[in-house]
């Protein structure tokens, strides 16, 4: 079992097509043994402290194994609609871990 962390910073003015593009990749998760634990969308007043710029939202996954999560990401289904996702992120950062 992998986790995955990801804090996702969109674009200004385009979080509604990164909400298009959430709403077709989350379902596509369950094929690749893939949850959603947990999509957070914070507000300033919910952190304690921060450096840096903050992001729309965090999402929490897991995955069965690291060759799920590539196969996700290689998902001819989820490249059909990837304009969405250039379109509308910014950046992103991916933490990965393992239950300890």
């Amino acid at each position: 079992m992998i986790y995955l962390t990801m804090m996702i910073f969109v674009k200004e003015g385009r979080e509604t097509v990164f909400c298009q593009f959430e709403d077709l990749a989350i379902p596509i998760l369950n094929d690749y043994r893939g949850k959603l634990i947990y999509r957070i969308r914070p507000t300033k007043e919910t952190y304690v402290s921060f450096e840096e710029e903050l992001p729309y939202e965090i999402h929490f996954i897991s995955f069965e194994s690291e060759k799920d999560f590539i196969d996700f990401t290689k998902d001819n289904r989820r490249k059909a609609f990837s304009h969405l996702k250039d379109d509308s992120i910014k950046y992103s950062f991916l933490v990965k871990g393992e239950q300890v």
